[in-house]
């Protein structure tokens, strides 16, 4: 009996959920990859420093 009224309330919850338009599922995707790029070039860079300024003083 759980299992039926548990598949009705999450087909319930379901109807009510608000799924993103194509236009926003494209919007937010640029903005995760172009973050993404961002992090990855921030903290390669980062790390560079480091190696250097480790190679310069040690």
């Amino acid at each position: 009996m759980h299992l039926i009224r548990f598949t009705k309330s999450v087909c319930h919850e379901m109807k009510l959920v608000v799924w993103p338009t194509a236009r926003e599922n494209r919007r937010d995707t640029t903005i995760v990859i172009s973050l993404t790029l961002f992090f990855v070039l921030f903290f390669a860079l980062f790390d560079w420093l480091i190696q250097l300024f480790m190679k310069l003083f040690v």
